[in-house]
């Protein structure tokens, strides 16, 4: 059966010099291969108005409404795979994805503490399956509370989604040679160290790990 694949794009960098945006290009173009019967649907949050607009005490009696959270809602209850981008901003995901986010964790729509035990509760998009792939300009390490790829993993668990080992490129912007920083992750799992990834730039990064983004857009 043919899947519907939800990509979501959150990076504020230009195409051309960003690591985020080389990783979900060629992770898709690999999907595309291996899966050539599933429909994609791309959202470009820089093209989105609901994902620039930040809750407040100005606007949260308006902020949940039928144009900007039932219908990316809804659009979440109609396809079956999410393909999620984010580089790191400040130690945490992009204030973009922080907004879509906002607008579309809705209880009772989402999720549900109806009939749930204390301190839990019940999410409502049990049918998607989410692959998260996210960047950041620091070697893996540097800033442990800046995980925001596994921040990531758990919001959409929290809303019922199955989501799979994370894929993180680490050390973007740091010029210096750390032969023990980890460049990249599949989960917690280590699989490329060394640092010098600015010098590659984002295209011949993407080519360094192919392999591996490759094998993850297959099994996904």
């Amino acid at each position: 059966m043919a899947n519907k694949v939800l990509v979501i794009r959150s990076s504020m960098i230009k195409k051309e010099l960003s690591y985020s945006e080389s990783l979900v290009s060629r992770f898709v173009k690999y999907y595309r291969e291996f899966h050539p019967e599933d429909s994609i649907i791309e959202l470009d949050l820089n093209q989105i108005p609901m994902a620039s607009i930040t809750i407040t005490q100005k606007n949260f009696t308006s902020y949940f409404n039928e144009k900007d959270s039932d219908y990316y809602i809804n659009q979440l209850k109609n396809v079956n795979k999410v393909i999620y981008t984010t580089p790191m901003t400040n130690f945490n995901v992009t204030s973009m994805t922080k907004n879509y986010l906002d607008h579309i964790l809705v209880a009772g729509k989402t999720f549900d503490y109806k009939y749930t035990k204390q301190g839990e509760a019940r999410g409502l998009l049990p049918h998607l399956k989410v692959q998260i792939l996210a960047t950041q300009g620091a070697p893996y390490g540097w800033y442990l509370w800046g995980n925001h790829a596994t921040y990531l993993k758990g919001t959409w668990e929290f809303v019922g989604a199955k989501v799979v080992e994370p894929i993180l490129i680490c050390g973007t912007k740091v010029q210096e040679l750390h032969q023990n920083d980890a460049n990249l992750l599949i989960g917690s799992k280590i699989l490329a160290k060394g640092g010098g990834l600015p010098a590659l730039g984002p295209e011949k990064t993407i080519d360094k790990f192919e392999q591996y983004i490759k094998e993850a857009a297959k099994k996904f």
